[in-house]
């Protein structure tokens, strides 16, 4: 399956925490004009309900993420 371009960049919520390399966890994905899930890999484990932020597609529903604080939030404190 080709990869997904429109779900780079994209924001989400961890279902299911990361393992990192030992394996993946799922994600719940902001991505046109809906939500998606895919599986969800990253570098390091992340927790379950962490936001993050696509930053690859591997293609067959599946991202590569980083966890993501959006600086915009940050003006609000």
């Amino acid at each position: 399956m080709a990869r997904d371009e429109a779900v780079i960049g994209c924001t989400g919520e961890l279902l299911i925490g990361t393992r990192g390399a030992a394996g993946p966890g799922e994600v719940h994905v902001r991505v046109r004009g809906g939500t998606e899930t895919f599986l969800a890999w990253s570098e390091e484990p992340l927790p379950k309900g962490a936001t993050v932020l696509v930053v690859d597609s591997r293609g067959t529903r599946q991202v590569d993420v980083i966890e993501w604080v959006d600086p915009l939030d940050a003006l609000a404190d």
